[in-house]
Formats: C-alpha cells, structure tokens, sequence
C-alpha cells in the first residue's frame, strides 16, 4: 500500500488505514510458502462416506414409509381409505362379489320351481316345456340384478365408510399379516394378504331381498377374499418390512451424522456439502425410478386372475405417502445445494448476494429517510449477525425433521420463509456506524473553534 495522499485523510482514517496494514503484515508474514497437500486418503474418506449417507438416506426413507404403514393408523388409513371411490377397485370388488353371490343361486333349482309353479298353475304342458329353456336367460338377467346391485351397494357413500372404518380396525390384523401372524380378517393365503368381504356380500344379500327377490335370502354366510398385496416373494417382503420398522426410527439420524463427517472432513467443506446434497438428489431420484419399475415387475408377476388395474391402483396408494417423502427430501437437498452454491465465491453466488444486499439496503435507506429508526435493534442484530442466521437455519432444519410427513409443498415454504428470515436480517442491520466527520476550525485559523492557538 501506498503512503501517497494519507495526510489528506481525517486523522480517524489514517489510525484504521494504519491498523489495516499492520493486520496484513501479520498475515502475510504467517501464510506459509505453498499450498497444503492435500491427504488423499482424506479425500476418498469423505467421498466414501458421502455416498455412504446418500445411499442410507434412502433406505431412511423407506424405513420411514414403511415403519408409519405399520405404526401410524390414521396414516395407513389415509393410504387405502382413497381406494374405496377408486374405479378400478371398485370394479374388482363388484366383480368378486357378484359372482360369489351368483355361486350361491342354483339357476337349474330355480328353473324347476318356476316350471313345477307353472304346472300348478295348469299351465300345457308345451309351456312349461318352453320354461325349461329359460335358464340361459334367467341367469343372464340375474347376473345384470345382482351385479346392478353390488355395484350400487359399492360406489356409495355408505361403502366408503365402511370401507375406511373397515381398514381401521383391520389395521393390526394387517400389520400381523406382513410380520407373519395370521389374522382372520387378514391373513396371508398362497402368498397374498388378503381381505375377507363378507360383510359386503351380507350388505348384497339384504338389498336384494329388499328388491324383491326372495332366493337371496337363502344365501349363506359368504366368505370371498380381495386380494390387497400378492408376490411369490411374500416371505421376503415381510422381513423387509420387519427390517426397515427397526430401521425406521434412528436410520434418519444415522445418515445425518455420517454426512456431516464427511463434510466435516473434506478440505473445501462448502464443495463437501454440494457434493452430499447432489448425490442425496441423485438418490431420490433414483428411489423414485425404482419404484416405477417395481411396479411393472410387480403387476408382470400377479397370480392369474387377479385384476392388473385394482392392483396398480393398490400399488400407488401403497406407495404415495413413499413418494411424496422422496420429493420432499429431494427438494431439501436441491435447495441445499443452492444455497451452498450461493454462498460461495463464484460469480454468480457474489453478484446475487451484492444485488440482494443492495436492494435491501436501499428499501432500509428508504424507510429510515421515512422515520425509521432502527436504534438498539439494529445494534443487536449487527453484533450477533452470524448468531442469528445460524439460528434461523436451526430452526428451518428443526421444522422439517419434526414435521410428521413434510411434503415438497412443506420444504418450499420452509425455504421462502427462511430467505424472508435472512432477509429481515438484513434489512434490520444498519452497519457499520459511520465515523463522525472530522473536526475543523474557522476559516483561516488553524486552531480549534473557539479556541487558541497550542502554546
């Protein structure tokens, strides 16, 4: 730095300019004569470990999903209560129980009452020989009544009901079944778990006594099945299940900890830190391409008979709350990654953090020229700035990891409302205060105002 021009300055200007020099002397003087070396084993350890916590990020949102499908009722309940207006299940359903109802009709016994009436009746006997030809047609005409009325009895509103209440009490019973302990109201049979629908066969029998025919009434009790979840690889699944339900609850924090070593780590930590929210990204999407797949496997291996539409309709319901964690999860490192970027010396990062502190520093001159005065808060804020931004990233992080099941919609509007935090931050901060203007004498006098001359 040049002397040139110092006498020109306030004294208050030369004295900082001063300690400013002297600040960088000792700098230099203890920067060493070349750049550290980087340790490669230290390198590979925290690329290592970063994949290692990308890789249990995903399972901890598995372990997540499937340890609230086996805790959380009310959760399981909003995953399968949907399906009841779902038209593909309510196809199946209509189909399974008609044709349960129509096992229970002897179309032939119901052909020779009509034909014994007939000849009480002294019907000729060509007649009732005519009768006798009828059954095709009878049994045409009773699967359209029994069919009209189960899927009346399935698509109202009634049936959601019982459907959801259903599924409520069935939730344990479910739960056992996936654990391996039958239940009667779900139980697994031929690798299936399966849902017993004799209640709405005994729903289908009392409408159609109630319509007028009084066969039904001779139907005994029913016990069809709906298949809600068939693989050959049943046994597997289930221990699965049982794995991540241990998993579930402590996996999260695992992998929180192992990514922060290696952030921790690295020598560049703010590259570190991209590196862990790109590649919890790239394993998100990842999950989410797997669970496309699984569900063309899943459907390509159903067990004859078995409807592809219910099924699928089954398997995103299943999995909507799994996805919907992914997103949200894919979204926090996207913004992470961000932000991190942004924090950085690239010039993209310095131009939208001048820009932003700029414009907020205008709108604060701006209400201060109106009247505002910042006074002692503005001192607070300015002394314990970096204090309060850490805070308010605590308390971003807390919100998402103590919301129950935080959807993208939550971290968005967790991430405006953090940016509206650093931003208020921003405009309450005044600055450094401004040296006050240096003291000058009379005109043509070298002494104070109002004074004499140093003696």
């Amino acid at each position: 730095m040049s002397d040139s021009g110092d006498e020109q300055l306030p004294p208050a200007a030369r004295s900082e300019l001063e300690q400013l020099r002297q600040r960088v002397n000792v700098l230099e003087s203890t920067q060493p004569a070349g750049k550290p070396r980087h340790h490669p084993f230290r390198s590979l350890g925290s690329v290592l470990l970063i994949l290692l916590a990308a890789a249990l990020s995903l399972l901890s949102v598995v372990a997540v999903w499937a340890n609230s499908i086996v805790q959380d009722t009310d959760r399981y309940v909003a995953t399968v209560g949907p399906l009841a207006s779902d038209p593909d299940v309510q196809k199946a359903v209509t189909n399974r129980v008609t044709d349960a109802v129509l096992a229970q009709i002897d179309v032939n016994a119901l052909v020779k009452q009509l034909k014994d009436a007939a000849s009480q009746q002294g019907v000729p006997p060509g007649a009732a020989q005519l009768l006798g030809n009828l059954s095709g047609p009878i049994e045409n005409g009773l699967k359209q009544l029994v069919g009209s009325v189960v899927e009346r009895t399935v698509s109202s509103s009634a049936f959601q009901t019982v459907w959801v209440e259903a599924n409520r009490r069935a939730h344990t019973a479910m739960v056992k079944a996936l654990t391996g302990q039958a239940d009667s109201t779900v139980k697994l049979v031929n690798n299936q778990v399966v849902i017993d629908l004799g209640p709405i066969v005994a729903d289908v029998k009392t409408r159609l006594v109630d319509a007028g025919f009084a066969p039904a009434a001779r139907i005994p009790a029913v016990h069809t099945q709906f298949v809600v979840f068939a693989s050959k690889d049943i046994g597997k699944i289930r221990t699965l299940v049982r794995v991540l339900q241990i998993l579930g609850g402590w996996l999260p924090f695992v992998a929180l900890l192992i990514a922060a070593a290696g952030v921790y780590v690295a020598f560049n930590r703010r590259h570190a830190l991209i590196g862990v929210a790109l590649a919890v990204f790239v394993a998100m999407l990842i999950l989410g391409i797997g669970l496309t797949v699984a569900r063309d496997v899943y459907l390509n291996h159903l067990p004859p008979g078995a409807s592809q539409a219910a099924a699928g309709s089954v398997y995103d319901a299943l999995v909507r709350f799994l996805r919907a964690g992914a997103r949200a999860l894919a979204a926090v490192a996207l913004f992470t990654a961000i932000g991190a970027f942004l924090a950085g010396p690239s010039r993209i990062g310095v131009l939208a953090r001048t820009g932003c502190r700029r414009s907020i520093g205008a709108l604060r001159d701006v209400s201060t020229s109106a009247g505002l005065h910042l006074g002692a808060v503005g001192r607070f804020v300015h002394r314990f700035k970096h204090w309060i931004g850490a805070a308010i990233l605590i308390i971003a992080g807390i919100v998402l990891f103590t919301w129950s099941y935080p959807t993208t919609a939550v971290v968005v509007w967790t991430a405006v409302i953090t940016l509206v935090g650093f931003a208020i931050r921003e405009f309450l901060d005044p600055g450094e205060p401004s040296a006050p203007p240096p003291a000058t004498g009379p005109p043509g006098g070298t002494g104070p105002p109002g004074g004499t001359a140093a003696r």
